[in-house]
């Protein structure tokens, strides 16, 4: 390490999975987190991969507290108590996701319409012996970062570049073009950043009662009918954590509309990955038409899920939302936190690896990223749904219009806050590859017959839905059905 790149620290006391699950369902507001820890079960634990953090762990926490509120709400609608176990080697799988998954035989990464803008996306070395991660993934984000670097699309013409700039000038030059980057810090530099204080302060999932609103009491249902059954939510999200925890949703019951501009859109395989069970209908929040069938169709909504910034110049701001539509539940992801000092920024999975420290806690010659590529994401869509499936409970029993927010970085946060592990009993693990360390389930899609990790956890005495059909973005109109 040169006289520039931050510093780690050492491993810290671990903290108990059961006990991170108890403090998960006190965070969300559970009623009884004692009870729900108990319903809950975790096989295996950490060190699975080489990572001094805690990821099976987390992973494992947030999805079986995920299946714990889901059953929770079935149980309110009338269906049986349920336990949840969860095994730790298919909360790893659900973070190498899109390792895992195949389309019609074929990797996801493969599909993409250009997959040298994902390889692309990596670590630098910038003129001061900093790093800085640069994203090019799509069209707009390469050519913010080529109209900054002035070289060819290809990595080693953006390293060249780089090697020009000092690091924390090339992110705020990146940044300023529209597109995103961020130069590697350690924790103790992060916490001292604007930025880092304000996610800092926040706990991994906020949830506040924004307003007024009816009481809205779930209704029974039938044992053959899913926990979210009935319950409406419109899903304005794209890449990863949103498209998730929407998913999730629909998993178990949800009608989702996912909403997407059609200049925008996700690529293909990331649709058919992400979209299981939901109806994809075209919608431009500029366009007065479509802004009007937004409306309409928040009439009926129970839940807005988003993951975009500046709404609140289409009229789509949570407090705007909850004003015509008393009792809607908002879930929002974002990188930074929307009113942090980094609120208008942009921000994926890899920068808030790069930016919390956690980046340099897993280097070894350079910062790295986790083992499994990606954490946020999938931790933040687990964690988003569960929260959901919590507030709908609460929206039950006492009403109110309510905002919950999930932050990229807050997640890096949280599982930093869980515990490093010691480095020696960690680096003789091997790297997880291709091969998955628990099952794989194949689904039929309007895109080709579509492979992916099992949904990780099971119930005592309930079949786990499967995920739904996955249909072509725009194929379904702005409204219910």
């Amino acid at each position: 390490m040169t006289s520039n790149t931050p510093t780690t620290t050492g491993p810290t006391p671990p903290t108990p999975t059961g006990e991170i699950v108890s403090q998960l369902l006190h965070t969300l507001g559970d009623p009884d987190p004692a009870r729900g820890a108990e319903d809950i079960t975790v096989v295996g634990a950490d060190p699975l991969v080489p990572s001094v953090h805690r990821l099976a762990d987390a992973m494992s926490a947030a999805i079986g507290v995920f299946g714990r509120q889901t059953a929770a709400v079935g149980e309110q609608r009338g269906h049986r108590h349920q336990k949840v176990e969860v095994r730790s080697g298919a909360a790893i799988d659900q973070l190498m996701a899109t390792y895992h998954t195949t389309l019609s035989g074929r990797p996801i990464g493969v599909l993409l319409d250009d997959p040298a803008l994902l390889g692309n996306n990596d670590f630098y070395r910038a003129r001061d012996g900093r790093w800085i991660f640069i994203i090019t993934t799509y069209p707009h984000l390469r050519d913010a970062v080529h109209s900054v670097l002035g070289c060819g699309p290809d990595k080693a013409g953006i390293a060249r570049a780089a090697a020009d700039w000092d690091a924390f000038t090339l992110e705020e030059a990146i940044c300023a073009r529209g597109g995103v980057a961020c130069a590697v810090r350690s924790r103790d530099e992060w916490l001292a950043h604007p930025a880092g204080r304000y996610v800092a302060q926040r706990p991994v999932v906020e949830i506040e009662r924004v307003g007024d609103g009816p009481v809205r009491p779930l209704e029974p249902v039938g044992e053959a009918d899913e926990a979210l059954t009935g319950v409406r939510v419109l899903d304005l999200t794209h890449v990863i954590a949103g498209p998730v925890a929407a998913r999730l949703l629909a998993q178990f019951g949800a009608d989702v509309l996912h909403l997407s501009r059609p200049d925008r859109p996700d690529p293909i395989p990331m649709i058919a990955m992400t979209g299981g069970g939901k109806r994809n209908a075209y919608c431009d929040l500029r366009d007065d038409h479509d802004r009007a069938a937004f409306h309409d169709a928040l009439r009926d909504a129970d839940v807005f899920v988003h993951s975009y910034r500046g709404l609140a110049r289409h009229g789509a701001s949570t407090e705007e939302l909850v004003r015509r539509r008393p009792g809607l539940i908002t879930l929002e992801l974002h990188a930074w936190g929307a009113e942090g000092p980094w609120g208008e920024r942009g921000g994926f999975d890899q920068l808030a690896c790069s930016a919390t420290g956690f980046a340099v806690e897993e280097w070894t010659d350079r910062p790295s990223l986790p083992p499994t590529y990606l954490l946020n994401d999938y931790l933040a869509a687990y964690l988003g749904a569960a929260a959901v499936a919590t507030v709908l409970r609460r929206r039950a029993a006492e009403g109110g219009s309510w905002r919950i927010r999930v932050t990229l970085a807050g997640v890096c946060h949280w599982v930093q806050e869980l515990g490093l592990l010691a480095r020696e009993d960690v680096i003789d693990l091997p790297r997880p590859g291709r091969a998955p360390l628990a099952a794989l389930s194949t689904t039929g899609t309007d895109f080709g017959p579509l492979t992916e990790p099992a949904t990780p956890f099971a119930y005592s005495g309930r079949t786990v839905p499967q995920p739904g059909r996955r249909s072509p973005l725009g194929s379904a109109s702005l409204q219910w059905r």
